[in-house]
């Protein structure tokens, strides 16, 4: 009777654990932010991710970027679709809350999803008065 306990308390982990993995593995955006300035990842920084319906943005999911500077799923807990998007950096905030001046209080990086399959990565190396972001893996 333990063994079959045991095992089934294995079996239930490995479940889970999978079922995890593959909830990360489905979530096909992240970001990345940097602070060019000081080295170090950028923590706490609002990101929106936003859909382009026609001449307007549709908002999807809002998160903060976590200690390492990411937000690893970024999409929201619904089917990805093909199109143009774009990810909103409120980086103004961020540095107000350095007590720091900042040139831009929103970077919009706007990028267009073709293949579902793929993972779409948005690193984004921040200072005061400039960025830079491209296309990560």
């Amino acid at each position: 009777m333990l063994k079959r306990y045991l095992l089934l308390s294995v079996a239930t982990a490995a479940f889970s654990l999978s079922s995890l993995v593959y909830a990360t593995q489905q979530n096909i955006l992240s970001v990345h932010i940097l602070n060019q300035q000081t080295g170090k990842p950028a923590a706490d920084v609002t990101v929106t991710l936003e859909k382009k319906a026609d001449n307007d943005w549709l908002q999807l999911n809002t998160a903060k970027t976590d200690k390492d500077g990411r937000i690893k799923a970024l999409w929201p807990e619904q089917t990805a679709t093909t199109g143009d998007y774009r990810v909103i950096f409120k980086t103004g905030d961020y540095f107000k809350q350095q007590n720091l001046e900042s040139f831009f209080p929103e970077i919009p990086v706007e990028f267009h999803i073709n293949k579902l399959n793929e993972h779409y990565h948005v690193p984004l190396l921040l200072s005061q008065y400039g960025y830079s972001t491209y296309r990560g893996s």
